[in-house]
């Protein structure tokens, strides 16, 4: 069994911080669950490019409102507590925090380390 208390973890290397976005990540590659799992917070006003091109990724808010913007069909999607959305074709998209912080819960897989910050493309390197 793995037990984590993410109060813990914001003082390791699991706790990464942007100007963006900040992202504790629960459980990581070295767990040997086979996905990651991460609280993420998008700051109020906050705007993330991101395209994940070798990791797939849901995302579950738990607080806060907001859009993510498909880039390919240049669609809106309004996400709000409740709302979840997944990255099932490695979707280019722009992540707005409009009303609050944006509280996310991801999921990654391929699972990240844990230490990862989003490369130039807006995404991370393949492991």
């Amino acid at each position: 069994m793995i037990v984590h208390d993410i109060e813990n973890l914001r003082d390791t290397e699991r706790h990464v911080v942007t100007e963006k976005w900040k992202s504790t990540r629960l459980i990581v590659r070295s767990d040997g669950m086979g996905y990651s799992v991460h609280h993420t917070i998008v700051p109020e006003g906050s705007e993330v490019h991101c395209h994940y091109k070798d990791h797939l990724e849901t995302n579950y808010c738990i607080k806060g409102a907001g859009e993510v913007f498909h880039v390919e069909s240049e669609t809106v999607h309004p996400i709000e507590v409740g709302s979840v959305y997944a990255l099932d074709k490695n979707d280019e998209h722009i992540l707005r925090a409009t009303k609050g912080d944006l509280h996310l819960i991801c999921v990654f897989n391929p699972p990240l380390s844990g230490d990862e910050t989003h490369n130039e493309e807006g995404g991370y390197d393949a492991s």
